[in-house]
């Protein structure tokens, strides 16, 4: 039987991860983090969204911790800024927060006896996240495998996409107007299109109507990114 964690925020893209996986696999068990986040309504969403989509398990995991030992304007009440400088770091990265949260699920992995951790982690549209990188995913995943002694893959389906192709992965499933609608990716902490200000808001409406322009065109080139 195959078994997968997906690491589940309720947002975008790792509900497009969880839809995506509940396809592919036996079983998929939902993992969530409560590291002292600005907008708890997050958690009430992956909850929420967990047991509609119909994965085996949620589990929430407290790790505030996290927030006692880092400054970000996720965990704090300080101003959110636009990132415009590619070589920069936003004030919205939460350091270590990836770190953490790949090791903290490949131990409930470990123990669900799963051999797939899947995280929505981009390094196309990654914000300026260095832990978002393709580099980063791979050198955890060694440091898994090599820490527990067993085989463990860091599945990343949205590593190569950008917004645009994601919007289509969730259309793909037929679930496009349920990722608009029921998920929280705003830094402000609204549902759905959220507040159409903040650069999360920003990045997601513009791969939305870049899709919404070119569906064909954009479907296609998701396929062949997809038989790659």
């Amino acid at each position: 039987m195959s078994k997968a964690v997906v690491v589940f925020s309720g947002g975008q893209d790792s509900t497009t991860c969880l839809i995506q996986a509940l396809t592919q696999y036996d079983e998929v068990h939902t993992v969530t983090f409560d590291y002292g986040q600005r907008h708890s309504q997050e958690i009430e969403i992956a909850k929420t969204l967990s047991k509609q989509l119909g994965a085996v398990s949620h589990k929430l995991l407290d790790v505030g911790i996290l927030n006692d030992l880092t400054v970000s304007a996720l965990t704090r009440d300080i101003p959110i800024e636009e990132n415009k400088d590619s070589n920069s770091i936003p004030n919205t990265f939460v350091p270590g927060r990836n770190i953490l949260f790949l090791t903290l699920a490949g131990i409930y992995a470990y123990q669900l006896d799963a051999d797939v951790i899947i995280t929505g982690v981009c390094e196309t549209d990654f914000s300026g996240y260095p832990d978002c990188r393709n580099e980063f995913i791979k050198s955890m995943q060694t440091a898994l495998m090599q820490g527990m002694d067993r085989q463990l893959e860091i599945s990343t389906p949205l590593m190569w996409l950008d917004k645009a192709e994601t919007w289509a992965l969730a259309d793909k499933y037929d679930s496009l107007e349920l990722v608009r609608q029921q998920t929280l990716t705003c830094y402000n902490g609204l549902k759905g299109d959220g507040c159409g200000t903040c650069p999360a808001c920003l990045l997601r409406q513009r791969g939305l109507d870049e899709y919404l322009a070119n569906p064909k065109d954009i479907q296609a080139q998701l396929a062949v990114k997809c038989t790659k």
